[in-house]
């Protein structure tokens, strides 16, 4: 038994790299996460798939198990600490241990000067984007040290470089990097990797001026950003959270692995020199509903610059995104 569990070194990937493994993946309903939660179940985890309780989550677990794989739902926010120990009682009783926990879910609101952010809307990142991290890795850690396990969470590059008008979210990233990599410093001794994937823009809600709060000047220059002069594909970042959940990442720890087409070793609008033909992005093998349902249910913002200065938004009680109107303000 303890061969099986620890013996591991990469090598044998009968069954899929992540066979025998059981993952939660939060933010899993959606976007890169539901791309998460089909690769792991591919590549023979059982997946836990956790998301607010409006997220498709459900609908991404029968997706997979009509695949012959193993999948079940949890809905709740899990920046609620009982909410996130409730989703690790769920994957704990159902597969009996935990080896993998995916910290994918977070949140992109606004796009807003600084000094025009609304104050709700950047405790409610903080909620979502941090508090909800640091509540499910707490959780998991004592039943990783168990199966030696791994945990994988979501950077950005705009963790390394920051982003302009939604300087907030940038600031989430950097805290997850160094986060990271504290816990994998710490939890060395006990077996338990942690790294952080780091994308640049993805083919999602979050990239796209028709479903997110990006506007169209801010969609072309983060395009133009990328060497490959284009998006990345939700299956192409889980190809990453795959390799590094898996055994074969086994001298991995404290890794911070940026998909992000080149954006951060760029400078200026290198997109524009790479010809059409080469900015498609690929099909790839996994079929997946809801890439771009993210902001579902979701209040996004583009305030106009100045808008918001000299003049506190009011307070709204915080209750989590889950509770969350459709409702936008464009720029006039």
């Amino acid at each position: 038994m303890l061969k099986e569990i620890f013996g591991g070194n990469g090598s044998d990937r009968r069954g899929g790299r992540l066979k025998g493994k059981v993952a939660i993946v939060t933010g899993g309903g959606t976007g890169i996460g539901e791309a998460i939660a089909h690769k792991f179940a591919k590549e023979g985890a059982r997946v836990v798939i956790c998301g607010l309780p409006d997220d498709p989550n459900e609908d991404v677990a029968k997706a997979i198990r009509e695949k012959k794989g193993e999948a079940i739902a949890f809905g709740g926010d899990i920046s609620d600490e009982g909410a996130a120990k409730a989703c690790v009682d769920v994957a704990l009783k159902k597969f009996k241990r935990l080896d993998v926990l995916v910290n994918n879910a977070g949140v992109f609101l606004d796009n807003a000067m600084t000094d025009d952010y609304p104050i709700d809307d950047f405790d409610r990142t903080i909620r979502m984007n941090i508090r909800s991290a640091f509540l499910m890795t707490r959780f998991v850690l004592p039943h990783l040290r168990k199966t030696r396990g791994n945990i994988v969470s979501a950077g950005s590059e705009s963790g390394l470089l920051g982003l302009a008008q939604n300087t907030p979210y940038g600031g989430t990233k950097g805290w997850m990097h160094a986060f990271m990599r504290g816990v994998a410093v710490e939890q060395a001794k006990h077996g338990v990797r942690a790294n952080c994937v780091c994308p640049g823009p993805i083919d999602t809600a979050w990239t796209h001026k028709e479903t997110g709060p990006m506007d169209r000047k801010m969609e072309v220059a983060l395009v133009q950003a990328v060497p490959l002069a284009r998006r990345g594909t939700p299956e192409e970042v889980a190809n990453v959270y795959a390799f590094l959940a898996s055994d074969e990442a086994s001298y991995v720890t404290g890794a911070l692995y940026y998909v992000d087409g080149g954006t951060t070793v760029a400078k200026g609008p290198v997109g524009d020199e790479v010809p059409k033909a080469l900015r498609k992005e690929p099909k790839g093998e996994l079929d997946l509903k809801h890439s771009r349902d993210g902001l579902r249910n979701k209040k996004t913002q583009r305030i106009k610059p100045g808008s918001g200065r000299n003049a506190a938004p009011p307070l709204r009680r915080e209750a989590g995104l889950s509770n969350r109107k459709v409702e936008r303000k464009k720029r006039p």
